[in-house]
C-alpha cells in the first residue's frame, strides 16, 4: 500500500475509534465478565467490522445513534403516569437524549432534552436555536435523571459495562448472569445491576446507590420481546416492550412500534440561553 494510503487508513482507524468510545477509557474487564459483556453485545448485534476498501478493522461498537417510537403508559410529571405516545432520539457520543411525550389524558405534549451536563425543555424540536423558533427552558437539576435514562437502556448497559473495565463484576442469580458496575461522570455514585437471559439479552436493569442524595435516581427497568424493529432490517435487536418503575410505581410501560438503530442523523445542539444558565449556576456554586 502506498505511504499516503497507509496514512489515510491509519487516520481513519483513529477517528473511528474515537467515535465509538463514548464514555471513558477503562481497563480491561475481568475475563469472565468481558465474555458476558461481549455476548450481550453480540446478542443485540452491536459489534460491526469493516473499513475503507474492504479493510478489516477491529470489532467495535458502532451503534451510537438511535430513534424509537412507542405507546402505552408514559410519564406525566412528579412520578405520575398517563396514556400516550413516546418518541425518543438518542446518541452516546456525545451522550444525549430527547424524549417527546404526547399524553392523551390529560392532553399534553412535552419535549425533554439532555446533552452532556445540560438539560432543558423544548416547546418544539430545535427550540431556542434561532430567534422566534420556540422556547428552550433550562432545567439544570434534571441532568442526572435524564442521563440515567440513556445508560439504563440495553445498549447503554453494554457501553457502560465496557467502560467500567475491571470494576465490572459478574455473578449469577437464579441461574442468570448478572453484571454489576459503577457509572461515572455526572452519574458517579450510581451502580447498575443488569440481568441477562439465556439468550444474553439484557432483561432487567436496577440502579443502586449508597448516597442518600441520589436516592431519587433509583429505577428498575425491564426489557422483553427483542427483535429487529427497524423499517430497514439490520440485524440489530431492540426490545419491543419497555417497563420502568420508580419506587415501585410504574412510570413507563410502552410497546415499541418502530426502532431505528441504523445510526440515523440526529443532533442535539445546546441553545445558548441553556449554556448561559448553566454557567451562571456554576458561578453561584463556586461563590459558596
Amino acid at each position: 500500500m502506498p505511504r499516503n494510503q497507509k496514512i489515510v487508513a491509519a487516520l481513519f482507524v483513529m477517528a473511528f475509534a474515537a467515535l465509538v468510545l463514548p464514555i471513558v477509557k477503562a481497563q480491561t474487564a475481568a475475563p469472565d465478565a468481558a465474555k458476558v459483556i461481549k455476548a450481550a453485545a453480540d446478542a443485540m448485534g452491536m459489534p460491526r467490522t469493516g473499513g475503507p476498501g474492504g479493510a478489516l478493522l477491529p470489532e467495535v461498537d458502532v451503534i451510537n445513534r438511535m430513534e424509537f417510537w412507542g405507546s402505552g403508559t408514559v410519564p406525566a410529571g412528579n412520578g405520575a403516569a398517563a396514556k400516550g405516545d413516546y418518541h425518543v432520539a438518542l446518541g452516546y457520543n456525545p451522550p444525549a437524549m430527547r424524549v417527546e411525550v404526547a399524553r392523551t389524558n390529560p392532553d399534553a405534549h412535552t419535549i425533554e432534552t439532555v446533552r452532556d451536563t445540560y438539560a432543558w425543555n423544548e416547546s418544539q424540536i430545535g427550540a431556542g436555536l434561532e430567534p422566534g423558533r420556540g422556547t428552550a427552558t433550562p432545567v439544570a437539576n434534571a441532568v442526572k435523571a435524564r442521563l440515567l435514562q440513556l445508560w439504563i437502556l440495553p445498549y447503554g448497559v453494554v457501553k457502560a459495562a465496557y467502560a467500567a473495565g475491571d470494576q465490572t463484576k459478574l455473578s449469577t442469580e437464579n441461574g442468570a448472569n448478572v453484571l454489576t458496575f459503577p457509572l461515572s461522570g455526572e452519574l458517579a455514585g450510581i451502580t447498575l445491576k443488569a440481568t441477562l437471559d439465556a439468550k444474553n439479552f439484557v432483561t432487567k436493569v436496577e440502579t443502586q446507590t449508597d448516597n442518600p442524595a441520589l436516592s431519587n435516581l433509583m429505577r428498575t427497568a425491564e426489557y422483553s420481546d427483542y427483535a429487529d424493529h427497524g423499517d430497514i432490517l439490520t440485524d440489530i435487536k431492540s426490545p419491543g416492550h419497555i417497563t420502568i418503575k420508580r419506587g415501585g410505581n410504574t412510570v413507563l410501560d410502552v410497546q415499541i412500534k418502530k426502532w431505528d438503530a441504523n445510526n440515523p442523523y440526529l443532533v442535539f445542539p445546546v441553545p445558548q440561553n441553556v449554556r448561559n444558565a448553566a454557567g451562571q449556576e456554576s458561578s453561584k456554586v463556586a461563590e459558596k
